[in-house]
């Protein structure tokens, strides 16, 4: 009994020193969950989007005496008449080029250090409605109180088409809102055409005037300048949407002189006449916003830590 009691005690002794012994040991914990760090914002890349906007604003037209010919048979009087006639043609007509745009742009960014970005963008957009346009009634007398020449011009303008190709650069007001600078080439698909029409008053029979009428129009691309600014947010890593304003200036378009518009007949012999041209300067303002996707090719790798 006592050889079994004290086998009972050494056991109980033993089991509560190797419960202290492994309470001492060293415990191994599971390694943390890797969280990956949020990718660095960079602007680097090249990108494509989509635009939408609007166009207002544009110049005025204007339509004037093309060449004269006058019957030098018919002495002062002829040229008086010719006079008339090339001055009945001139009228200034007011009108702007305003309508809806939408198309498509791609580019490239680069950013230089923390605060700069400088790129490449080229763009085309359609215009629905980016057309306009004016008349006006304008008279001439070669004899007072005579003979009085009466013309009426309706002239059309319109853009089917704006392209550009413009240099950007800008400053990082925090690594994801950019305000930039922007300018360089405009291209467009400037259409002009224009109508008249000429009618004498005739207060003393003298002879007979023919009322004339004629046209000419103008179709073909023109190229100009376009400068501007705007705001890009990156909202992603590769999605950003912008604001932006553009001005445009493709020049001044002619319309070939028409066929004589106006001439005046005389016993049945052609004493005078003359043709009409139209000009048009095409220039105006976009509004626009966009949404680009930028593909980051070319923009440097992350840098990851080494464990």
């Amino acid at each position: 009994m006592k050889n079994l009691l004290l086998s009972a005690t050494a056991l109980g002794l033993a089991l509560t020193a190797g419960s202290a012994y492994a309470a001492d040991l060293p415990s191994r914990k599971a390694p943390p969950t890797y969280i990956a760090p949020a990718p660095v914002a960079t602007w680097t890349g090249f990108y494509v989007g989509l635009n939408a906007g609007g166009a207002f604003g544009g110049g005025s037209a204007q339509a004037y005496g093309g060449p004269v010919w006058a019957n030098p048979l018919g002495g002062p009087l002829a040229v008086q008449v010719s006079s008339a006639l090339g001055t009945v043609t001139n009228a200034n007509l007011s009108g702007s080029n305003g309508g809806f745009l939408g198309g498509g742009q791609i580019g490239y960014n680069y950013q230089w250090g923390q605060h700069f970005v400088v790129g490449l963008e080229t763009d085309i957009q359609g215009f629905a409605g980016g057309g306009g346009g004016g008349s006006a009634v304008t008279a001439a007398s070669y004899v007072p109180a005579v003979d009085t020449q009466i013309g009426a011009t309706s002239v059309n303008r319109s853009l089917d088409y704006l392209g550009t190709v413009r240099g950007r650069i800008g400053y990082l007001v925090t690594p994801t809102l950019l305000l930039y600078g922007t300018g360089g080439l405009a291209y467009g698909g400037a259409n002009l055409s224009s109508t008249f029409f000429s009618a004498d008053q005739v207060f003393v029979p003298a002879g007979a005037l023919t009322p004339a009428f004629g046209g000419s129009s103008y179709s073909d691309t023109r190229v100009g300048w376009t400068a501007g600014g705007g705001v890009e947010w990156l909202f992603s890593p590769n999605w950003s949407a912008k604001l932006e304003y553009l001005y445009y200036d493709l020049g001044t378009a002619v319309t070939p002189a028409s066929l004589p518009t106006h001439s005046a007949v005389v016993a049945g012999v052609p004493f005078a006449s003359a043709a009409q041209q139209v000009s048009s300067h095409f220039y105006g303002n976009i509004v626009r916003v966009g949404v680009n996707y930028h593909f980051n090719w070319g923009a440097p790798a992350p840098v990851l830590a080494k464990y």
